[in-house]
């Protein structure tokens, strides 16, 4: 299998603090990964450095020739600015930014694929709605809709299902599976481990340091997940980006 991000010795952090500590490790192309660990454990960080938001503090995230441009990025939905006032069908179309540029008109074709992704996550007729008006789960399936349009080899997730009902959930991992099966590399920050164990074969379990990375099944046992608490309640976060802090005896 062909490496599509190859983690090295990497730390990413705020103001040369790190959050994500001394990180190594590869994600295969068409790889369907989720990330999971307690809250605080680095994964909202991590995200933001594989899409290049977040420089490394130390090491090098290598992503195998594919420019951050192309990478589709699905923040947490408390980052949308929800006064913002845009409709639906013109922030879903921000997802053709990359063809069309930020000012570029839309035309026909254009316009025609904002529709068809619309359809796909079943916002079809609130195209005119503002975005302030959505429920929680009819903004993440907006969020769904720019994305689908991005077209990218490499789709990061950041928390896709939460606070979303069980239709919305099933809708939108159902869309997941079929970038799964296109051979796109699909990573997901998630906290539902049945919906882990049921979904994504691979699972990275995080605690500001890799505690377990492989299938879902050796990853998420009981002791690796107590050991990924009992890290995150350890780590320093004054640390400066060259160390952690000591674990107990």
């Amino acid at each position: 299998m062909t490496a599509q991000l190859t983690f090295q010795n990497v730390t990413l952090g705020y103001d040369r603090h790190p959050a994500v500590h001394h990180l190594t490790g590869r994600v295969d192309a068409g790889t369907l990964l989720a990330v999971v660990g307690p809250n605080g454990a680095g994964k909202s960080t991590l995200f933001r450095g594989i899409v290049g938001i977040l420089k490394p503090l130390a090491g090098s995230i290598d992503r195998n020739g594919v420019d951050v441009h192309d990478i589709a990025y699905l923040p947490q939905s408390a980052e949308i600015d929800r006064t913002f006032p845009i409709s639906v069908f013109d922030f879903v179309g921000t997802g053709l930014w990359r063809a069309t540029g930020a000012f570029g008109s839309l035309g026909r074709p254009a316009k025609q694929r904002i529709s068809g992704a619309l359809a796909a996550v079943g916002l079809s007729g609130f195209e005119n709605r503002n975005i302030g008006t959505l429920s929680g789960g009819q903004m993440q399936r907006m969020l769904f809709a720019r994305v689908l349009l991005q077209d990218a080899r490499v789709i990061v997730l950041d928390e896709p299902f939460n606070a979303v009902d069980a239709r919305t959930t099933a809708d939108l991992v159902a869309l997941v599976q079929h970038w799964h099966e296109e051979g796109r590399t699909v990573i997901a920050a998630l906290h539902d481990m049945e919906l882990v164990h049921a979904s994504f074969p691979e699972t990275l379990l995080l605690a500001r340091t890799a505690v377990a990375w492989g299938p879902t099944a050796e990853v998420l046992t009981p002791d690796n997940q107590t050991e990924a608490r009992r890290m995150c309640e350890a780590f320093d976060d004054g640390a400066p980006a060259c160390t952690a802090a000591p674990q107990a005896a």
